[in-house]
């Protein structure tokens, strides 16, 4: 394995980063470490750590306008919640938020004036993130902002875009506003310009994470990182969740939870029977975790099943705790889909990020396992002594 060479980072960071990094109670050390994940986390060599750190550190900020329509706010909130430990600042810094209705200062005619600003001198080269979904029905007059729909709003900011990001899944394919009966007539980002790239970062709501990554990847590449037949990222939708699930020991092992509260869901045996859609969903919850609170701050390491809010045929369509549509549950069936992309092949890359990305579930796996058999011996010694007093 490759490592990154430390001292040609801190060359590259520049001295006003350092006092930058030094102000904010942000050691150097900490700062590559970041960016040594980051570039793992993105299935790129640890000697891309350098580019990552020049990207981040560049003074030419990449604009961003960001569109608020049919949605909740939440995945802006997940954004605001990714802490590197006082590096979250640092790490927002990487972007000129030109415009976002939630978090810009400015209101009203200030706050357009600012939007169609970015549009014109930033012709070519910022990036538009949508998040809620377009309402079509009676020409979008279901939504609308300053006076315009978000259609004629999307009018006026796709042409300029160099890049276009659906973040969440109502803007990824209508989320919770297109269930039935779909009033509104809401679509995705996608749906609405099916002949552009649009990343699709699907979740309700997705993680934080996938958006910085997404912007680090295509500042240091300059490019879109490799998509699946959905438009979402293979780093972080390459890999059905099951795979890398924390309780998939316990599925190996014919362990499940029966109904909430009984003794295998107290002790974190698979939840497929309670409806977990783990094995049918591609995200990379159980790698990443939300918050920086650890891997277990996600649906399933809560003692909830997944309900498969990234995949469009599952979330609000299902009902919650209805099983998998898996009916073979032994090990040695498994799910067909796993070396499967959505339809198409996964390359070997892709296929084992989940296991590179930020701490790795390789090694979550043989903790549990190693618990497993430390509770097989315990309970075997219990049932023995039993036996004895008998």
């Amino acid at each position: 394995m490759v490592k990154p060479d430390a001292d040609r980072i801190h060359k590259d960071i520049g001295q006003y980063y350092n006092n930058e990094l030094e102000d904010r109670g942000v050691s150097r050390r900490s700062f590559i470490k970041f960016c040594t994940v980051m570039a793992a986390s993105l299935a790129m060599p640890f000697s891309f750590a350098t580019s990552i750190a020049q990207a981040v550190t560049s003074p030419k900020r990449p604009p961003v306008i960001w569109l608020h329509f049919q949605d909740c706010t939440a995945c802006t909130e997940t954004l605001l919640r990714t802490f590197h430990p006082k590096v979250e600042e640092l790490v927002l810094d990487i972007i000129s938020l030109d415009y976002s209705e939630t978090l810009m200062a400015g209101a009203g005619h200030q706050a357009e004036a600012a939007r169609q600003q970015s549009i014109e001198e930033n012709a070519g080269k910022y990036i538009l993130v949508v998040e809620g979904s377009i309402p079509t029905k009676d020409d979008g007059i279901y939504c609308k902002v300053a006076g315009k729909t978000a259609l004629e709003h999307l009018k006026e900011t796709v042409p300029g875009a160099a890049a276009l990001v659906a973040i969440g899944s109502c803007a990824t394919w209508g989320g919770i506003p297109s269930s039935k009966p779909d009033p509104t007539g809401a679509k995705g980002l996608g749906e609405i310009y099916p002949d552009k790239t649009v990343v699709n970062l699907p979740g309700c709501p997705p993680n934080g994470y996938n958006l910085l990554q997404t912007i680090v990847y295509y500042l240091t590449l300059n490019k879109l990182p490799d998509l699946t037949s959905k438009g979402r990222p293979k780093f972080a939708y390459g890999t059905l969740i099951h795979e890398n699930c924390e309780r998939r020991p316990h599925f190996d092992n014919g362990r499940f939870a029966e109904r909430f509260g009984d003794s295998g869901h107290l002790n974190g045996w698979c939840l497929y029977k309670l409806g977990c859609k783990g094995p049918e969903t591609y995200n990379n919850c159980p790698a990443i975790g939300f918050d920086d609170a650890g891997a277990r701050t996600w649906p399933v390491g809560t003692g909830h099943p997944c309900f498969g809010c990234s995949e469009e045929d599952i979330a609000f369509t299902k009902p919650l705790f209805q099983q998998a549509s898996i009916v073979d549950v032994t090990p040695p069936a498994l799910f067909p889909r796993i070396a499967e992309d959505e339809g198409q092949g996964v390359s070997s890359g892709a296929a084992t990020i989940a296991g590179v990305v930020i701490g790795g579930a390789a090694g979550a796996a043989a903790m549990m396992a190693k618990r497993l058999q430390e509770q097989d011996e315990h309970d075997e010694e219990l049932a023995d002594n039993k036996e004895s007093e008998e």
